[in-house]
């Protein structure tokens, strides 16, 4: 019998195909879907019959596991406890997108170890699992409302051209899925790139969509300097950060973007665009720093999804960052290791500017070592 095949873009109810969509794999149906590298099957995880008949159609060798896919960056330590720090920092950045991330599994601990052991065969064969969150609003509407994850793999057989349309699916497939989702071609018609992160290492496996370059980039880790306005106070703690580990690290202060620590700061009421203060600058030429060249930026949600630590010049910073946002709130910390606030020197004399700096130069000093060890330890294979 061949698939039911649902037009996405021709459909009046876009939930009704998500729900078809979820009783179908909680059926035990498979489900061919669109993602935005190409399309993939999909059998629910919970269901070890499901993904028997997954293997089967796909003839898969057991040893060869299928991805995870999940709903979240936010979820990932649930299946994958132990995942590194440069692990889920890759999952903050490259999810939802094309990357499937294979880090260590342990079955004794978190969600892959309640599944059937015939699925954490197919899954987690040599104590890895590939874990991925594909960029498709339909996809990932059925994973929020399905539970457990899904067994994904590519439409096709081994050896054949991947399924960048529905008519690719069925060409390959045929009746051996139930369900087919139509939404057109997908946007890259290649698959996703296949990461393995061992620790604080990463490598490439199968170099998909995201190449190297962009990896390394995102590999980056990132620390935010906050204040109110990002003219005075987080101009200056981004340069004299920037220099610090510049220092530490032996790397030159136009490389250290290239070399694995980004450095950057934000306001949480800036307006987009300012300069700096001439008196912040004046202070950080005292350095032999410039900052003639930084633009003011409000503090977003996706530069604190993104940031491994942010450093706040206030308590009360830290504290409107914590309520906005818990998960961003536990890698906040004052910039001041006391916990004292760093004055907004803001319409003061020239004196109250370097007092500010040099308080400043405190706080970079006490994180700095620790940044360094951190970007140290990380590096690409």
């Amino acid at each position: 019998m061949p698939p039911l095949v649902i037009d996405i873009h021709r459909t009046d109810d876009l939930r009704d195909v998500v729900h078809r969509a979820v009783q179908a794999l909680v059926e035990g149906k498979l489900v061919a879907f669109p993602t935005e590298t190409v399309y993939g099957v999909a059998a629910s995880a919970c269901n070890a019959e499901a993904v028997d008949r997954l293997l089967t159609t796909k003839s898969r060798d057991p040893g060869s596991p299928f991805a995870l896919a999940i709903k979240s960056a936010g979820e990932a330590r649930d299946y994958a406890p132990d995942m590194s720090p440069l692990a889920y920092r890759l999952a903050r950045r490259c999810w939802p997108g094309p990357v499937t991330l294979v880090v260590d599994c342990d079955e004794k601990r978190g969600l892959v170890g309640q599944l059937a052991p015939s699925v954490r065969q197919a899954v987690c064969p040599q104590g890895t699992v590939g874990l991925r969150v594909p960029a498709n609003q339909v996809l990932l509407d059925v994973l929020c409302m399905i539970n457990g994850p899904l067994a994904l793999t590519s439409a096709n057989f081994k050896g054949e051209p991947e399924a960048i349309n529905a008519d690719d699916v069925i060409k390959s497939l045929g009746d051996k899925v139930d369900l087919v989702l139509d939404d057109g071609p997908a946007r890259y018609g290649r698959p996703s790139s296949v990461v393995r992160v061992n620790g604080n290492k990463f490598s490439i496996l199968r170099e998909g969509v995201v190449g190297k370059p962009t990896l390394e980039r995102l590999a980056r880790y990132m620390v935010v300097m906050v204040c109110t306005g990002n003219t005075c106070r987080s101009p200056m703690a981004e340069a004299l950060m920037r220099k610090a580990l510049s220092d530490k690290l032996g790397i030159p202060l136009d490389e250290m973007d290239a070399r694995g620590v980004l450095v950057m700061s934000a306001g949480l009421a800036a307006a987009p665009g300012s300069p700096p203060s001439t008196e912040s600058v004046t202070m950080m030429k005292e350095h032999s720093l410039s900052i003639d060249d930084h633009r003011s930026q409000p503090l977003t949600d996706q530069v604190l999804r993104h940031a491994d630590l942010v450093l706040t010049m206030t308590r009360s910073h830290l504290h409107a960052i914590a309520q906005s946002s818990p998960e961003a709130g536990a890698k906040t910390e004052p910039l001041m290791p006391g916990g004292e606030d760093v004055a907004d020197p803001i319409g003061g004399p020239l004196e109250t500017y370097r007092a500010c700096a040099e308080q400043i130069a405190k706080g970079v000093d006490y994180h700095a070592e620790r940044i360094a060890e951190i970007v140290r330890s990380t590096a690409a294979e």
